[in-house]
C-alpha cells in the first residue's frame, strides 16, 4: 500500500530540496527517502529508479524555467524581449545552479523531457521572430543565444569573474553583442 501523500509529484518536490541543498552528487534515492520519512522501497511504488526521478526532475525544472522565460517576455518584442529572456535565463541559473545544471544536456528523443525542451525552444523562437528570424536561421540564432547566456552564467556560478568591473555591465555588453550579431543569422538562411 503506497504511503498516504507520497506521489511522483511529492517525490519530485522532495528531490528538488535534496538537489538544491546537496547538488546532483547528493541526489540519491536514500536522501529522498530520508526527507520523505520512508524507506527507499516505498519510493519504488511511485518511481522506477533514480534515472526516472532525474527525468521527472528535468521536466519540472525545464518547465519552470520556460514559464519564467515566457512570463518575462510576454508583451515585449525585439531587443526588449531578447534582453528580458537573457536576464531571466541568467537569473535562473544564478538562483538555482543545481537545478539549472539539469537543463543543459539535450533531452532523449520522444520523451517528456524532449517535449519540455521544445516548449523552451518555442519561447526562444518567438523572441527571435521579432528579429525576422525563422526556420534554420532561427535555430542557429537560438543556439548562439543559449550558448552565450549559458556560458556567462556558468562562469559566474563557478566564481570565474574575479576582476573589479561590474559583472552586470559585462552581461549587458554580451546581450548587446548578441542583438547586434543577429543579422548574421539571416545570412545563414540566405
Amino acid at each position: 500500500m503506497p504511503r498516504a501523500g507520497l506521489t511522483p509529484g511529492a517525490i519530485v518536490d522532495l528531490a528538488l530540496g535534496v538537489l538544491d541543498d546537496d547538488g546532483l552528487t547528493g541526489l540519491t534515492l536514500t536522501a529522498v527517502a530520508k526527507r520523505a520519512g520512508v524507506a527507499v522501497p516505498a519510493l519504488y511504488k511511485h518511481i522506477r529508479n533514480l534515472d526516472e526521478l532525474v527525468s521527472l526532475l528535468r521536466v519540472r525544472i525545464i518547465d519552470d524555467l520556460t514559464e519564467r522565460l515566457g512570463a518575462d517576455c510576454v508583451g515585449r518584442s525585439g531587443p526588449d524581449a531578447l534582453r528580458a529572456l537573457a536576464v531571466t535565463f541568467r537569473a535562473y541559473a544564478m538562483d538555482n545552479p543545481h537545478r539549472y545544471a539539469l537543463t543543459v544536456q539535450a533531452a532523449p528523443p520522444n520523451t517528456r523531457e524532449a517535449e519540455a525542451a521544445v516548449r523552451t525552444l518555442t519561447v526562444f523562437l518567438a523572441v527571435l521572430r521579432g528579429f525576422g528570424l525563422e526556420g534554420s536561421a532561427a535555430i542557429h540564432a537560438a543556439r548562439a543565444l543559449r550558448s552565450a547566456c549559458h556560458g556567462f552564467a556558468s562562469i559566474q556560478v563557478a566564481g570565474g569573474f574575479g576582476l573589479a568591473e561590474d559583472v552586470d555591465e559585462s552581461y549587458d555588453l554580451l546581450v548587446r553583442m548578441v542583438i547586434e550579431g543577429l543579422p548574421l543569422a539571416r545570412e545563414l538562411a540566405g
